[in-house]
């Protein structure tokens, strides 16, 4: 049997507790330091309240300390992970290797996907060191996974949903390049979300003024069932700084989808914690924030991933402006689908004859009619999107799903005494009686219904489920003195801790044999080396001194970052797939700032590359 783990992201606790409501078996976030996302932190108070709530479903809590570590910071890294330990975290997300040999960690190390694990054999060498979960590189296709989990006996975790780096993870230095900002420490300034001019090496501009190194968002809802196959135990979804509504929408709408899974394949599968979450809002992914989605690579194929006009969240094409009033502040739509309902205060946004994306609020919406301020910009004929649907968003604050632990209550009677066994769907017992002492009542058949009616019902994060039961004496007992029991039975479930199903926890007594590539990545500077217990540990192992620790490579052409997207294939002027080219010296340009293209067509990536300076050909 293969537990199913959906893995949602939370910037607070309050958003990991809506998401654990919203069927997330499992929720990772930042401590007060060293998380890959400086503007996500939480105190240690935080994360123990969330780490209690999760606790009554036997869902997780992974603390992400997935930054990498200087010389100076270790012992208080250390220490931190320690306390994060104390609080309850079950699981520690870790990119710098120097922390896989911490004193005195009894829960298990995930390797970060800022590891950069997309082969077997880098992935067999993470688990040598320790680590019990690999998270998976975004780009890697199912063979290339299955191919990993083939090679490891530890947890295979991959993203599903989400906003996606073109970069390979942990590799990217492109924001400490241009603003001293590290990707590595938390501070990346999504520098792949800007605009750029693409420059040939006359500087005649092939593009202009596009976020030409931004990808769409990760959309794998529908192949959640492959990557099962494929030995993915956890589904994760990006966003440890998104809005709670976003953690809400997302989790609710793959918690179902694993759910329909399980219900395929009872003797497969199961989900990784319990409860089950029933009710609230119906949940639509296309009215969250998104860049249009990919499915990336997947299949093993290339595709057009970028988000060509926009590096923001468009939403949801509804139609085109049919009419507009001279003062441009009336607009009548012709929708693509029937059943469009507009709200007022809803978001919009075109892109404009300009190529900017322009956004507007509908003050007034009466049905395809749209009434707000006037947007100068707007045109005819011009593709309008809904970023925000109000309706929806009310949805989502007030239609909160409920998630309850099944618990089945067996009911015994014996000379006007009711024995009652309560069974938690994760396996707790209690015994208790009811009715001693009691008058027998004037009619046992209906207050044995009363009995089954009352306990069969919910208290506090329990449903009860009373079956039926025969007794030729029943007790008399007031509707109170039931309500009260089952209150009494919620408490001395609450006594006990839910029966969690265990996580991978690696020996760590394996010793690694590193292959030639191995050898030669851990011989060079990679960001999750970046200390001396590291460098000592790589050393160790056989691979030559990595270079003092830095952030960047210095050299005037230093590589900034390798990608699997390529703009060439992209725009159609790919050499390999397509009839028209592009020439082979590529540069991207942004505020002055000039960046070399390199094109890795045998193993078909992208890097980009410093350039000392702007020097075009006559």
């Amino acid at each position: 049997m293969t537990d199913l783990e959906l893995l949602a992201p939370a910037r607070t606790a309050e958003i990991g507790i809506a998401a654990i409501d919203c069927g997330a078996d499992a929720v990772y976030i930042a401590g007060p330091e060293f998380g890959a996302r400086q503007a996500a932190g939480n105190t240690l108070d935080d994360i123990g309240k969330l780490c209690e709530y999760a606790h009554r479903f036997g869902a997780r809590i992974f603390a992400a300390l997935n930054t990498i570590i200087y010389d100076d910071e270790m012992e208080r890294a250390t220490e931190m992970m320690l306390r994060l330990q104390d609080a309850g975290a079950d699981a520690i997300i870790v990119q710098d290797i120097g922390l896989c040999k911490t004193a005195g960690m009894r829960i298990p190390l995930h390797a970060s996907t800022q590891c950069a694990i997309r082969t077997p054999e880098k992935a067999a060498f993470m688990e040598s060191l320790g680590f019990s979960r690999m998270i998976l590189e975004r780009e890697l296709s199912i063979d290339q996974i299955r191919a990993i989990r083939s090679a490891v006996s530890c947890e295979i975790e991959v993203f599903v949903h989400g906003a996606l780096c073109v970069c390979y993870s942990g590799q990217c230095y492109i924001s400490e390049k241009i603003a001293g900002r590290s990707a590595n420490r938390g501070a990346c300034i999504q520098a792949c979300r800007s605009l750029y001019n693409l420059m040939d090496e006359y500087g005649h501009k092939l593009v202009s003024d596009k976020p030409l190194l931004s990808l769409k968002d990760l959309n794998l809802k529908n192949r959640l069932a492959e990557l099962a196959d494929a030995g993915v135990s956890s589904f994760k979804i990006e966003g440890r700084l998104k809005n709670i509504s976003y953690v809400k929408n997302v989790v609710r709408d793959y918690s179902l989808a694993l759910d329909e899974i399980v219900q395929r394949h009872p003797d497969k599968y199961r989900r990784a914690s319990f409860g089950r979450t029933t009710g609230g809002f119906t949940p639509a992914s296309d009215k969250t924030f998104n860049r249009g989605y990919t499915e990336l690579f997947i299949d093993g194929t290339r595709g057009k991933w970028a988000s060509a006009d926009a590096a923001k969240s468009m939403g949801e094409c509804i139609g085109t402006v049919e009419m507009l009033s001279p003062d441009k502040s009336s607009v009548k739509i012709r929708p693509f689908c029937s059943g469009i309902e507009l709200n007022n205060g809803d978001g919009f946004c075109f892109v404009s004859r300009g190529r900017e994306v322009t956004g507007f609020r509908g003050d007034i919406c009466d049905g395809l009619t749209i009434k707000c301020k006037p947007v100068p910009e707007l045109f005819e004929k011009a593709v309008l999107y809904r970023n925000i649907d109000t309706a929806f968003e009310k949805k989502l604050e007030t239609e909160m799903p409920s998630r309850y632990i099944d618990v089945m209550l067996e009911i015994s009677a014996d000379t006007g005494i009711l024995h009652v066994k309560a069974e938690t769907e994760d396996g707790r017992l209690w015994n208790g009686t009811l009715g001693e002492n009691a008058d027998p009542a004037m009619n046992p058949d209906k207050m044995r219904e009363t009995v089954i009616s009352q306990l069969s019902k919910t208290t506090g994060h329990y449903r009860f489920s009373a079956s039926p039961f025969t007794a030729r004496q029943m007790p008399f007992l007031p509707v109170s003195a039931v309500n009260a029991f089952r209150r009494k039975i919620a408490e001395e479930l609450d006594k006990s801790p839910c029966n969690a199903k265990p996580l991978h926890i690696s020996d760590n007594t394996c010793r690694p044999v590193l292959q030639p590539e191995i050898l030669r990545e851990m011989s060079s500077y990679k960001a999750n080396i970046a200390n001396s217990e590291a460098r000592k540990l790589v050393t160790s192992l056989g691979a030559e001194h990595p270079e003092p620790a830095y952030e960047i490579d210095r050299k005037p052409d230093a590589e900034l970052m390798r990608t699997k997207y390529c703009i060439r294939y992209q725009f159609g002027k790919c050499p390999k797939y397509h009839k028209e080219k592009w020439p082979e010296k590529l540069f991207l340009e942004n505020n002055g700032q000039l960046f070399s293209l390199h094109f890795d067509c045998r193993n078909c990536e992208m890097a980009v590359k410093s350039q000392p300076s702007p020097l075009f050909r006559k």
